[in-house]
């Protein structure tokens, strides 16, 4: 295809993949570190300027796999507004009715697993293609179930099917970028994507102003088609044949255990899935907290969402666009989790009444300051995780979004425990969720110690 790797606001484009087999791209950890021998910034020579085809070509990248990363999103923020209505109309209880969350999420969890190594081995578009259709059934299904039990399993398997968009679209950014060009991407990423969660309740208010909670599985569902289109007409392969594996289950599963021996890689894996289950603890509650504990209409809860996603989304430009290359990418993650943490701690303050009687607008300021800190978490942590891996970029896609998922789905049912008529379940998950995270980045990275890090397993280097 047109050079991808180069992109409008994005970095240089991967190096290439013959020059080092180090799995740990020069340059790219906290002390910027380069191999031995490997090429400084002064010693490349200037990239050519873009042609105008290759801009193009990059920006339909950029908005497809922005797109495909904006499933998720789109599938949990939509239905959001929803769930109040879906408990009354389906006759189940809240508890149950969130069940509707938690399997797309676990969903999603199981399927990367498996779509991640299927396109190690078979190359990006054919398992994406596949799971993207499967996803289309599962959501017009939904749209049609007539038992809280029935949708449940419809969103389980819309999860597994959406999962193939999500990972693929991670090993695809790492077949294009290394490196600081990596993150700033996956900043790139999040402008694209970031817009899914800020519209999608949006969406989903309005959908329930001219029809019920069916309609916004109709929209999902033609959503998933338009997109299946696009892929299937303008995304091309990003993984040459030369770069696959030929093994099967033993070889995937050898792959995913020599990462999972990588303390680093583990690491930021379960860093980014903590801080990822802090935000889905809000995601699953803020409904009930918003709209019942506080009285707030669907469109004044997707408004507030809306304004949150706004400040996820400005973060992480300013990560991609101010601070990569300026601040070290553990630097930049260590003040993501530092506010992540702060902010958590003072929802739990408000929501145990130490303060006083809180109302809607203390709450909402923490709730938005949380979600902004993860434009600082979610790209660095992606990119680091994914620095230590080269060839086997769909593996280790897979094993980041099931820790992520898995976690997530975890969080979701613990912050209802209590009842619906309370928020401290949810700033109590996202305070544990928030200190484990800091944890896994304290213990297990161990950014100070970068220089004397052990070489990444062998089953993540590169091939010639």
């Amino acid at each position: 295809m047109t050079d991808p790797g180069i992109g409008p606001g994005t970095a240089e484009p991967q190096q290439d993949q013959k020059e080092s087999t180090d799995p740990r791209i020069p340059g790219s950890g906290p002390s910027g570190a380069r191999a031995p021998g490997a090429p400084t910034a002064q010693d490349a020579p200037a990239p050519a300027a873009p042609t105008a085809a290759a801009r193009r070509t990059s920006l339909l990248v950029t908005l497809v796999l922005g797109g495909l990363t904006a499933l998720p999103p789109l599938s949990m923020d939509m239905y959001l507004p929803a769930l109040p209505e879906v408990t009354d109309a389906l006759h189940s209880p809240a508890a149950t009715v969130q069940l509707t969350l938690t399997a797309c999420l676990l969903g999603m969890a199981l399927g990367q697993l498996v779509v991640g190594p299927m396109s190690d081995k078979w190359g990006r578009r054919r398992p994406l293609l596949t799971g993207m259709v499967i996803y289309v059934i599962a959501t017009a299904v939904c749209a049609l179930a007539p038992t809280a039990g029935l949708l449940i399993g419809f969103r389980l398997v819309q999860g597994l099917a959406g999962a193939a968009g999500i990972v693929i679209a991670r090993a695809m950014v790492r077949d294009l970028y290394d490196g600081v060009a990596m993150a700033r991407f996956f900043s790139t990423l999040m402008l694209v994507s970031g817009v899914a969660p800020v519209v999608a309740p949006l969406i989903g208010g309005q959908v329930m102003r001219v029809t019920d909670w069916r309609g916004v599985f109709v929209v999902l569902t033609v959503i998933g088609v338009l997109l299946t289109l696009v892929v299937w007409r303008r995304l091309d392969e990003t993984l040459p044949p030369g770069r696959r594996h030929a093994g099967g289950l033993g070889e995937a599963l050898r792959t995913m255990g020599s990462l999972l021996s990588d303390r680093v890689f583990t690491g930021y894996m379960l860093a980014g899935g903590f801080a990822f289950a802090a935000l889905f603890a809000y995601i699953s509650a803020s409904p009930f907290v918003v709209q019942d504990i506080y009285g707030a209409s669907p469109q004044t809860f997707s408004l507030l969402f809306g304004v949150n996603s706004v400040g996820l989304v400005l973060v992480g430009q300013i990560n991609g666009k101010l601070l990569i290359g300026r601040v070290s990418l553990d630097k930049a993650l260590a003040v993501g989790l530092a506010v992540i943490t702060l902010a958590s701690v003072a929802l739990l303050l408000m929501a145990s009444g130490v303060f006083g009687e809180a109302g809607l607008a203390p709450i909402a300021a923490g709730l938005f300051v949380l979600m902004s800190a993860m434009g600082l978490a979610m790209p660095n942590t992606n990119a680091q995780a994914l620095m230590r891996s080269r060839d086997a970029a769909g593996s280790a896609s897979a094993l980041l979004g099931t820790s992520t998922f898995l976690l997530g789905a975890v969080a979701s049912p613990l912050v209802g425990i209590a009842g619906e008529h309370t928020a401290v379940p949810m700033a109590v998950v996202q305070l544990v969720c928030a200190l484990a995270a800091v944890g896994c980045f304290v213990g297990l990275c161990r950014p100070w110690q970068r220089a004397d890090e052990e070489p990444a397993p062998a089953g993540t280097t590169s091939r010639p």
